[in-house]
């Protein structure tokens, strides 16, 4: 797609600025922080550049009552999906939305209207971005199939499995599939947003960016989501009472024959269970409960390394380490440094 350029003066003379039109997708129920990161970040990278980005973001709604977000707070859309019908997008953000059962299980919400606004912007935009849950969206719009893609960790399994066209990572916290981009968590948003002004506008741009929101400096798109995803629900006692027997022996050995003797069957059929409750195995549960163990230890106290490792089990740093790098793309040092929660 073309994308309109315009003169714009500067010292020295005249410059080039490229309008760049963001189309937010605003409904009913919609995460705040989805609709409203997003445009902060852009806001910044205008001021970063004298006005060169030439950015204009705009929240659109089927039309223009005020919207009422999942926080409750209510946003005024700046264009309905129909006033914008003739003109070039660049850039298509899709926030998600999500619905929490009884259970406190959560459920991304994908209303067929918004899902075919989606599509039809789609047509006609240059680049296609969700935050978070957004991605069930873009996956219900068919705009995912035979590409990767991640989303929240929570409901990354449903992703996969309504849609089995997608290659889904649960993951990274944002995946760029040529001109499709999708991002994990809430806070992913801004993340995702700096990688989209790097793309446009560089890496140094971005970098600057990062420092006018305190943020870590432009975490690549391969780390790891933050928060190991320990809380799938299990649906059988056997498999709960296993959950809480890995948390409370963390410092032991753990072995798949130790567990499968705890809970009377064969090791093959524990590698089953955990396979059909989890979606992972043995080995990489008791990994991830690890980690997460380790993280907030190194969170909230200022035990040693050594300390940490031994007290979640990992035995030595350098196994320690390793498990962090392989889930969490950082070392326990860096994570300590970036999230510790006491002085130090």
């Amino acid at each position: 797609m073309q994308i309109p350029t315009s003169l714009s003066p500067s010292v020295g003379g005249l410059v080039y600025t490229v309008s760049r039109l963001i189309v937010i997708v605003l409904f009913e129920g919609v995460d705040l922080l989805d609709v409203t990161g997003p445009p902060e970040v852009f806001s910044l990278a205008r001021r970063e550049t004298d006005e060169a980005a030439g950015y204009d973001v705009v929240l659109a709604a089927e039309t223009m009552d005020p919207v009422t977000t999942g926080a409750g707070v209510r946003v005024l859309p700046d264009a309905t999906f129909g006033e914008l019908r003739t003109r070039a997008v660049d850039t298509l953000i899709v926030p998600g939305a999500v619905e929490v059962d009884d259970e406190r299980r959560v459920h991304p919400l994908t209303d067929p209207g918004v899902v075919q606004r989606v599509r039809q912007l789609a047509a006609r935009t240059r680049r296609v971005t969700s935050v978070c849950v957004g991605a069930h969206i873009l996956a219900a719009a068919g705009l995912l199939d035979g590409k990767r893609a991640t989303t929240h960790w929570s409901t990354a399994r449903q992703l996969a499995e309504e849609h089995p066209a997608i290659e889904v990572d649960a993951d990274p916290i944002f995946i760029r599939e040529g001109d499709v981009w999708t991002g994990a968590g809430i806070s992913a948003c801004l993340d995702l947003s700096l990688a989209l002004i790097a793309d446009d506008l560089g890496e140094d741009v971005a970098l600057r960016v990062a420092r006018q929101l305190v943020m870590y400096l432009k975490r690549p798109s391969g780390q790891s989501q933050f928060s190991v995803p320990l809380e799938q629900v299990a649906t059988t006692r056997r498999v709960e009472d296993l959950r809480h027997h890995i948390m409370r022996h963390l410092a032991e050995p753990l072995t798949v024959a130790d567990l499968a003797a705890c809970a009377h069957v064969s090791d093959r059929q524990l590698t089953r269970i955990f396979k059909t409750e989890l979606g992972t195995t043995p080995h990489a549960y008791i990994e991830s409960a690890r980690v997460e163990a380790a993280r907030h230890q190194l969170e909230s106290t200022d035990a040693t390394l050594e300390r940490v490792a031994s007290a979640c089990g990992f035995g030595t740093v350098d196994t320690l380490v390793r498990a962090f790098r392989r889930r969490l793309a950082t070392t326990p040092t860096e994570y300590r440094r970036r999230f510790r929660s006491v002085p130090g």
